[in-house]
Parts: C-alpha cells; sequence; structure tokens
C-alpha cells in the first residue's frame, strides 16, 4: 500500500469533511422542517382556540331624535312671482313662486317618506306673520291643498318676523309637550326689505329651530340683499335652538334651490355645521377679490356664502 492510500473502510479527511457537512445538511433540513410542523401545528391550535369565542361586534350609538312639527312660513310679497331661469312645461317662464311650491313639494313627500310621524302647518309673511293652515297636519290631501293656496298678496315694505317667532316659541311648548320638536322653515324674496326681530331673546327662550331659504335680486344701487341676509343670519344665531340652516340664492336657478330645500331634510338634532354639510371641492377654488372690485366670487356648493355675489 503505497504512502497515498488507505483502506477501504477509511475515507480521506476531505471526503470525512464532506460527508460531515451533508449530514449536518440534512439534520438541519430536517430539525427546520420540524420547527415548520412543529408552528403550523402550534399556529392551528391557535385558530382552533380563537375559534371558540365569538367574533367581537361593533354597533354605533343610536342618535336620539324626536318627531317634528314643522312651520312652513313664505313670503307673500310681489318679488316672490319674479321669474326663475327654467322654462315651465307650457314654455312660459317658471316664477319663484311656482319653483318654491314645487321644492316643498319634494321637502314634504321626501319627509314622510322618511318618517311617516312628522306634521306640518304652514303661514304666510306679509308685514308680519299669518296663518295659512295652523293645524299640523301628515295628511297629504290637506297638506297639498296648502300648498297650491300660497299666493303674493301684494308688496310690502316692512317685515318684522317678532311675531312668527313669539308664535314658534309658543308652540314649541306644546311640541315638547307631546315629546316632540318644533322647526320654522323661512323661504323669504324680498332683496330690499330688511327683516327684523327681537331685539333681545334669552337663553331661556331658544325652544326650536329655525331655517332660511332666501331668494334674492343681484345686488344693485337700489337694494340690500347683503343686509337682508345678514339680518336672517342673526336672527337664526339669536333663536335656533339646534343648528339652524340658511341658503340663499341669487342665481334664479331652480335646481339650486331644489337642492337647498333638499339638504333642509336632515333632521336638527342629528344635524352637523353648515360649513362641514357639502364636502368642499378642492378643485374649485373661491375667487377672492381686493375691497376696490366688488364682492367675492363663490361656487353654488350649497353652503350659505359669507358675501351675497
Amino acid at each position: 500500500m503505497s504512502g497515498n492510500e488507505y483502506p477501504a473502510e477509511y475515507t480521506t479527511p476531505s471526503s470525512s469533511s464532506s460527508f460531515q457537512q451533508k449530514s449536518q445538511q440534512q439534520s438541519s433540513s430536517s430539525l427546520h422542517l420540524h420547527q415548520q410542523h412543529h408552528h403550523h401545528h402550534h399556529h392551528q391550535q391557535a385558530i382552533e382556540r380563537e375559534s371558540v369565542f365569538p367574533p367581537l361586534e361593533y354597533r354605533l350609538a343610536q342618535m336620539g331624535h324626536c318627531m317634528e312639527d314643522i312651520v312652513i312660513c313664505v313670503d307673500a310679497d310681489a318679488q316672490i312671482e319674479a321669474d326663475m331661469k327654467v322654462a315651465g312645461a307650457n314654455g312660459r317662464a317658471l316664477s319663484r313662486l311656482d319653483a318654491v311650491k314645487q321644492a316643498i313639494f319634494l321637502f314634504v313627500h321626501a319627509k314622510l317618506a322618511i318618517q311617516s310621524l312628522h306634521k306640518f302647518a304652514f303661514a304666510g309673511m306679509g308685514e308680519d306673520f299669518f296663518w295659512l293652515q295652523p293645524n299640523f297636519t301628515s295628511n297629504m290631501d290637506i297638506i297639498n291643498s296648502s300648498i297650491r293656496n300660497l299666493s303674493s298678496r301684494g308688496s310690502f315694505f316692512r317685515c318684522d318676523l317678532s311675531s312668527l317667532f313669539h308664535t314658534a316659541a309658543s308652540l314649541a311648548k306644546r311640541s315638547q309637550a307631546q315629546g316632540r320638536i318644533l322647526r320654522v322653515v323661512l323661504i323669504y324674496s324680498r332683496s330690499s326689505t330688511i327683516p327684523t326681530y327681537p331685539s333681545k331673546w334669552p337663553q331661556t327662550h331658544k325652544s326650536f329651530t329655525f331655517d332660511a331659504l332666501y331668494l334674492h335680486d343681484k345686488p344693485t344701487n337700489e337694494n340690500c340683499p347683503q343686509q337682508v341676509y345678514d339680518a336672517l343670519v342673526e336672527a337664526l344665531e339669536r333663536v335656533s335652538v339646534y343648528e339652524g340652516y340658511i341658503y340663499e340664492n341669487g342665481s334664479h336657478y331652480t335646481r339650486i334651490l331644489f337642492r337647498q330645500m333638499s339638504c333642509l331634510l336632515a333632521h336638527p338634532q342629528q344635524r352637523c355645521s353648515q360649513d362641514d354639510f357639502v364636502p368642499k371641492d378642492l378643485s374649485k377654488k373661491n375667487t377672492f377679490s381686493d375691497s376696490n372690485s366688488g364682492p367675492v366670487t363663490l361656487d353654488d356648493s350649497g353652503n350659505a356664502p359669507k358675501v351675497i355675489p
């Protein structure tokens, strides 16, 4: 046997090292598979243990709300007969009053579809508030007749909301005694007559919600829609117990009136602030002008602007 030969039962050192490495790899692989199997087994056991417990349930707390008694008060001034920018079925222009009647029909039908226990009464506004249908009802025959009978009654150069608010405060007590709440929706159409209201209205007298829709002409040297709007905002903030909404429409487009009336479907006890009602479209930025170039130009997103365009 030469010096570099080994018996058959022996291996060279390099062969022995290679054999040991393979054995270690096989052992390591076997251990890894065993660990994987062990981990999978424990994971399966964990799933089986978890399945014993019932799934968690998340429930959103309900927002309490009462049925509404809603007084819809429509301006009886001649300006309610101004034209809107849409053609009627017979081709003639649609008046503000006709558009308002359609918007009220939309509002009442939708409100009753949501909850049939809401009730409505109807009133007009000349120099003072007056009743058209004083009894709250959900009877559609009575409601339809009341809406159809809305009309203008001449030109008025004064508008005092005091009688409307005092009547509403009295009615609100009766509604509360029945587990209901009262809301007043005023639809106003005068561009030159600034409404007045009680100079003092204690916090304890806040017992109803006040909403307003203001249809007006474009500002000129002969009218003052901005001052009218500001007065309505101040009146709302003074008397409304819940979040009141106010919308203005100087474009004469009926679609805007219908959309704004639809926004008033929101229940007073479930409302967010008006500024948060319609998500802001970041692609449409308001164009602000300096003090010498006139009022701010705003889009018709639905929220009430601070400045009448």
